[in-house]
């Protein structure tokens, strides 16, 4: 089929959202009738209508999007792309020097480097949490308020960190929690995460919002018998949820569904919401410069079409019809012991993940942690039924022995992987995973255990954080 070659100057005509025409690799495609049904909103493209998009398409759009879209996406021609780039406006890239990767030492510097690394649209989307950040900064406060009882004269030499999750063994009792759109951190993304897991015998659980497809993240593993958890939010459309479950069994590399519940609906993410696909930049051309629309981050805007209709008694049956029989159903986003108790009562959930979304669904929602211990206080029984996970806040090694000294089987991080992505790849997240690693072992060697299933409640203090639990009325 010949395509025309286009003049930069007629692309630049069709900008509105009568007729828009964007740029991507140096194609031009018209994606006037797509607008409408963009899960981003109007906004994201109008704002690049008439203009090469290829940069900002490729960060957060897996590969074969235009062809999943095309019988609303109509390729028109192509530029030349030296034309696209001369025209451009130069952005000015961070310049950091980098810190060898042996020089941190810690969680918290990558964060740090990560700030001043990654653009401002990476950094609000990854940082920002809802409304006044009370939850974000407490999931890790928390974590002080259990102190530990190192006990003595035991053989520590060695020390065996390996635990499981779903049936699927792991050699530190931590796993990746679903991070989205890794991409905006290193052209690498999620696949990058995917290598580090296997090399340090971790589970990754890839977010239904990753920049690249699971089949991409996931073939030619790094380790031969490496599996993946995939997170599910369940779209208003049963049936793209429906499609997209059947390409993830396919696979035969996912060990189970992480089923999110904390989000019905996103939290206001302010910082990200100020970095937003801003209409004021508009032209009254394009139709959408005076229109009053509710803010829309990106946070935002990659939740369009996600169903808020989920409930126990519709949801876990439709879910399990999707899935080979057995395949492990964790539910994520617990946080109430009541919740945790309902878990309990179905078959067909092997794990409960506690978490707040890392604070950015409700604001002041209790930190994982307290959850934990919640159930523990009243439904300690939950804790035979089902394996339970946290994640949120996780700074340190010894925050993970918290966790699980308190009954977590395993526990995710989740900012960590991108920020050591940033600048790093794959080797910054093996870093971190190294990190985590020698931290744990030097807490058990500590508290004189030589393997993870030895830790329990005798190895902490936790009178600080039992003053601020939830009392339920029948217990007043």
């Amino acid at each position: 089929m010949y395509i025309s070659m286009l003049e930069l100057s007629e692309v630049g005509k069709h900008n509105t959202k009568e007729s828009c025409w964007v740029i991507i690799q140096g194609k031009v495609y018209d994606v006037t009738r797509f607008l409408k049904e963009h899960p981003g909103g109007q906004k994201a493209i109008l704002k690049l209508a008439g203009k090469d998009a290829t940069e900002e398409f490729d960060l957060i759009h897996p590969s074969g999007t235009l062809e999943d879209n095309a019988s609303k996406i109509e390729l028109v021609g192509e530029v030349d792309m030296s034309k696209v780039k001369e025209k451009g406006e130069k952005k000015e890239k961070k310049k950091v020097d980098l810190p060898a990767l042996e020089a941190m030492l810690n969680l918290d510097d990558f964060e740090k480097t990560a700030s001043k690394l990654l653009n401002d649209k990476a950094w609000a989307y990854y940082y920002s949490a809802s409304d006044d950040l009370v939850s974000k900064r407490y999931n890790n406060e928390i974590y002080k308020s259990v102190l530990l009882r190192p006990r003595v004269f035991q053989d520590v030499t060695k020390v065996n960190t390996e635990s499981s999750i779903g049936g699927y063994k792991t050699t530190l009792p931590v796993f990746v929690s679903p991070a989205a759109m890794a991409r905006l951190a290193h052209p690498i993304g999620e696949k990058g995460i995917a290598h580090a897991c296997g090399k340090q015998g971790v589970i990754q659980m890839v977010s239904n919002n990753a920049s690249m497809k699971f089949v991409d993240i996931v073939k030619d593993p790094i380790v031969p018998d490496q599996k993946f958890f995939f997170q599910l939010y369940v779209q208003t459309d049963r049936k793209v949820s429906e499609r997209l479950l059947k390409d993830i069994v396919a696979t035969n590399l996912c060990q189970g569904i992480v089923l999110t519940l904390d989000a019905p609906t996103p939290g206001k993410r302010e910082a990200d919401e100020r970095i937003k696909n801003d209409g004021a930049s508009f032209s009254e051309n394009s139709g959408m410069g005076k229109q009053h629309e509710q803010s829309e981050g990106l946070g935002r805007a990659l939740f369009a079409g996600t169903a808020a209709d989920l409930t126990w008694r519709t949801t876990i049956p439709w879910l399990t019809e999707q899935l080979p029989a057995g395949m492990p159903i964790i539910l994520k986003g617990l946080q109430a012991y009541e919740d945790a108790q309902t878990a309990a009562q179905y078959p067909q959930i092997t794990g409960i993940l506690l978490s707040n979304h890392g604070g950015r669904a409700m604001d002041s929602a209790q930190p994982p942690l307290m959850i934990l211990r919640e159930i523990r206080q009243y439904a300690p029984e939950v804790f035979d039924r089902l394996e339970v996970y946290v994640d949120g806040g996780i700074r340190r090694g010894t925050d993970v022995v918290k966790a699980l000294c308190l009954g977590a089987k395993q526990v995710g991080i989740g900012r960590a992987a991108l920020y050591s992505l940033a600048g790093y790849g794959e080797l910054g997240v093996e870093r971190v995973l190294q990190i985590l690693r020698e931290e744990i072992e030097t807490a058990m060697r500590l508290l004189a255990v030589e393997s993870v299933d030895q830790l329990g409640p005798q190895h902490v203090n936790t009178a600080q954080l039992d003053r601020l639990l939830y009392i339920p009325s029948s217990k007043l």
